[in-house]
Formats: structure tokens, C-alpha cells, sequence
């Protein structure tokens, strides 16, 4: 990443669409949760967690519709945990 006076030039850098947008938006946030995990897997574990269940929230319950595989499962696992919680 170059930078650029204080800026890197990933500030200017200006997304084509919002889904373009969102996706940079999500990759950056997977290799936060990819740093955080590097020091610290059991917090990074508990955000990952507390993620799929405020995005099941968000999608009104409908966050297994969009997965399929491990993250099914774990997704499975996580809102039934918190369900009984």
C-alpha cells in the first residue's frame, strides 16, 4: 500500500457501485477478524459468533437460507447456543 502525504491510497480509492462497495467493505472485516485471530483466537471465535447472530437478526431469521456447508453448521450451532441463552 502506498502512502500518499497521510493518506494510503486505499482512502481515494472510490468503490464503482454499493455492491462493489460492500464487498470491500466485507473483506476488510475478514482480515481484521484474520488479525484479531492471529493474536487471539478465542476473542476473534466469540466476534465471529456474535456476528451470525446480529446478522441473523438483521435478515429477520433467514441467515441459514444464504449458507451452506461448515458454515451452515457452525451457523446451526451458534443460533441454537444463543436461542438458549
Amino acid at each position: 500500500m502506498t502512502k500518499i502525504g497521510h493518506l494510503e491510497d486505499t482512502d481515494i480509492d472510490i468503490a464503482i457501485d454499493e455492491g462493489e462497495a460492500g464487498e470491500r467493505r466485507a473483506t476488510e472485516l475478514a482480515t481484521r477478524l484474520r488479525m484479531v485471530a492471529a493474536q487471539d483466537p478465542l476473542l476473534a471465535q466469540d466476534l465471529v459468533e456474535e456476528l451470525i447472530v446480529a446478522l441473523d437478526r438483521a435478515m429477520n431469521g433467514t441467515i441459514r437460507d444464504h449458507l451452506d456447508g461448515p458454515a451452515l453448521g457452525v451457523a446451526d450451532r451458534v443460533l441454537r447456543d444463543s436461542d438458549q441463552a
